[in-house]
């Protein structure tokens, strides 16, 4: 049986431990991204998802992987994350964050669906942010709200096809987009653990064991995971 996994944004973070972990349930491991992919085994389809067209360089190599996988997982992990917010963003901007973060995710789906066997599943990465809100990140906020009514709309569009379809939303994880959004201050670490109930970060292993468990249950169709170790809420 031709197990696939087709992972944006796998070369790092989340991504890679979701990799790593699919690897090592027998996945072929297709990765989608401007950077490369250090895992022995897995294959690099380099491509920038910001521009609208970044498609064409790869639909036909992603069309045959599709069409010779029995199962196929579809995560959509890519994102970009701006500090911004409602009073100064500017349109462009903003446009450029949902490309990547909510209409990739759709142009991935328009492309692989139709070759898509029972079995399969597309799931969605989110944030604790899907939710809610604070201040100064608008767009990513905006964007990942999105996702989840994009993943809804998966799971009551593919209704009778065997496909499922779920949102994982992880807390605050230690991955190098956080700790660069952080700094090295220990008392910015300090406020973000604070407010967390188990005092820690995330794993990403922890993530990737989630979107495992969801990838390999149907009875998840719908479902809006948080993975959070449980926020602290003032």
């Amino acid at each position: 049986m031709s197990k696939v996994l087709i992972v944006s944004g796998g070369s790092q973070g989340i991504g890679y431990a979701t990799a790593q972990r699919f690897q090592a349930e027998g996945y072929r491991i297709v990765n989608l991204s401007r950077r490369g992919i250090a895992m022995e085994g897995a294959e690099q389809i380099c491509v920038d998802m910001q521009q609208l067209d970044w498609l064409q360089s790869c639909a036909e190599e992603l069309t045959a992987i599709a069409e010779n996988a029995d199962e196929l997982v579809l995560l959509h992990n890519a994102a970009r994350h701006d500090g911004d917010s409602v009073a100064n963003l500017e349109a462009e901007a903003f446009r450029q964050v949902l490309q990547i973060n909510l209409v990739a995710p759709q142009q991935l789906n328009q492309l692989l669906i139709p070759m898509m066997k029972p079995g399969s599943a597309i799931l969605y990465m989110g944030s604790t942010l899907s939710e809610k809100a604070v201040s100064g990140c608008a767009s990513y906020i905006a964007s990942k709200h999105g996702i989840i009514g994009l993943m809804r709309a998966t799971t009551q569009d593919l209704v009778g096809k065997g496909i499922h379809s779920a949102c994982i939303c992880p807390g605050f994880t230690d991955t190098g987009m956080l700790r660069g959004m952080l700094g090295d201050d220990p008392a910015v670490m300090a406020s973000i653990t604070g407010i967390v109930s188990f005092g820690r970060l995330i794993d990403p292993a922890e993530i990737a064991a989630t979107i495992w468990f969801c990838a390999a249950n149907p009875v998840m169709n719908g479902s809006v995971i948080h993975a959070n170790l449980g926020q602290i809420e003032r």
